[in-house]
């Protein structure tokens, strides 16, 4: 689907209707050959007609609340929908009281005038970065469907219903990588905001501390209107900063060990053409990165919080859980408040240090994974497989989570190669700044 300024223009000048765009999503849903039966856990086809039509007939007396009246989104199976059971991509959730009420995300988008089209798939309570989901299926990556790689995770149902044409944008969240990862995977573009920016009533949480909320869109522009309207300010896009001249700062400890050979030649090339547009591009040393894997050897915030939030549902239905994700939850029951508080005190010292490194620059650029999209096969039948590819894809992503940042992923490969995203990275608070940055970096990227 095109970006959403793009569609913006065409119903502003009526060369489309809402109405339209919302029954061509709903028909790519529905292709029996398609990945909408993995993609969608609930469609709303009978609403999302009604509010198309309700939205064309506002538009022809002058009534236009947002750029995005009219337009398809998807949203996470995370969020509640008032009267829609939120089962987080989960079995164990199949008997919960429906919500009474949307989430505040949601609510936003509505207000907007976003049309929702359904629920997404998505990792069992987002609690892995590959996109897995034993119950539902996996939706495949739309590179190399043949092979059936994996979309990414754990917003896996949001990335793919936007390359697929099903959405115009995708609402995930974020809490090691889950928008930015699949973004990288499937060759889109998204956005993990400051966390604190964006309310998270109504959303199932993963980590009450690091979770955010973000879009997954074909373009900065697309995640920036979004995350404005998220944020409850004035639907805009802020105007992109002049590139020539921006100090752009490139992370050499940690982020670029091990990576493979066809995202190491797309990151070299971006760099390449964002120095040759001008830009200034440094290398950037942040050795105090290399200590992460010792400060979460326990599974840092992340296992401690989401064993808070499951213990008494996984000693409940602990059979109706992914096993993979059992595993790791319970690794929480294993983490004293004394390791908790240490983890909450590491992270804050290396804000800090994150803070006076990243004073110089614009911004600071790493790969957003260290990996082109694996196959799906071969993770599904091997659990030490699927550990190590887990690692490896949440290792560039949550760091900026663990230091509070925002952070934008643009896809940086040539067409017909494996999608690769390049992730902007500002820090935390800067996400307005940050988005203007990413125009810049994606116009250059682009030409």
């Amino acid at each position: 689907m095109k970006p959403i300024l793009t569609l913006a223009g065409e119903l502003a000048a009526r060369t489309i209707t809402s109405r339209a765009l919302v029954e061509e999503a709903l028909m790519r849903i529905a292709v029996p050959s398609g990945e909408g039966t993995r993609v969608f856990l609930r469609t709303y086809r009978e609403s999302a007609l009604a509010e198309a039509q309700a939205s064309d007939a506002l538009r022809a007396h002058g009534i236009v609340p947002s750029p995005l009246a009219g337009i398809p989104v998807s949203v996470k199976d995370l969020f509640d929908v008032a009267g829609d059971i939120t089962r987080a991509g989960s079995k164990a959730l199949a008997d919960a009281a429906p919500a009474t009420a949307d989430a505040s995300v949601v609510r936003r988008l509505r207000q907007a005038g976003a049309i929702i089209v359904g629920r997404t798939n998505m990792v069992e309570f987002a609690f892995s970065g590959l996109g897995l989901n034993p119950h539902y299926g996996t939706p495949k990556n739309p590179w190399d469907r043949a092979t059936g790689r994996i979309p990414g995770g754990s917003s896996s149902g949001a990335a793919v219903s936007v390359s697929d044409g099903m959405a115009a944008m995708g609402l995930g969240t974020d809490t090691g990588g889950s928008v930015r990862i699949p973004a990288a995977l499937c060759g889109l573009t998204g956005f993990k905001p400051t966390a604190r920016r964006i309310a998270r009533d109504g959303t199932f949480p993963l980590s009450t501390t690091l979770d955010s909320i973000g879009p997954i869109a074909p373009s900065v522009s697309c995640c920036a209107l979004i995350d404005s309207v998220l944020a409850g300010a004035a639907p805009l896009v802020p105007p992109a900063l002049p590139l020539k001249g921006l100090r752009l700062g490139v992370v050499q400890d940690y982020v670029l060990d091990g990576l493979d050979s066809g995202v190491a030649e797309a990151f070299g090339k971006a760099l390449a053409r964002l120095s040759q547009a001008g830009a200034s591009v440094t290398d950037v040393r942040f050795e105090v990165l290399h200590r992460l894997p010792q400060i979460n050897q326990k599974g840092g915030l992340v296992v401690a919080e989401a064993y808070a939030v499951h213990r008494e549902l996984i000693a409940r239905r602990k059979a109706d859980y992914d096993p993979r994700v059992a595993s790791r939850t319970l690794r929480g029951a294993e983490v004293s408040a004394a390791d908790y508080i240490e983890v909450l005190a590491q992270r804050a010292a290396m804000i800090a240090d994150s803070a006076r490194l990243a004073a110089p620059y614009d911004a600071l650029l790493m790969p957003t994974v260290a990996m082109i999209a694996p196959a799906i096969a071969p993770l599904e039948a091997d659990d030490q497989l699927y550990g190590k590819t887990n690692l490896a894809l949440l290792r560039n992503p949550s760091v900026v989570n663990f230091l509070d940042g925002c952070a934008l992923s643009i896809p940086c490969h040539q067409r017909g190669e494996g999608p690769v995203g390049l992730m902007i990275v500002g820090q935390s608070g800067e996400d307005r700044r940050l988005l203007a940055v990413g125009l810049a970096v994606e116009s250059a990227l682009r030409r």
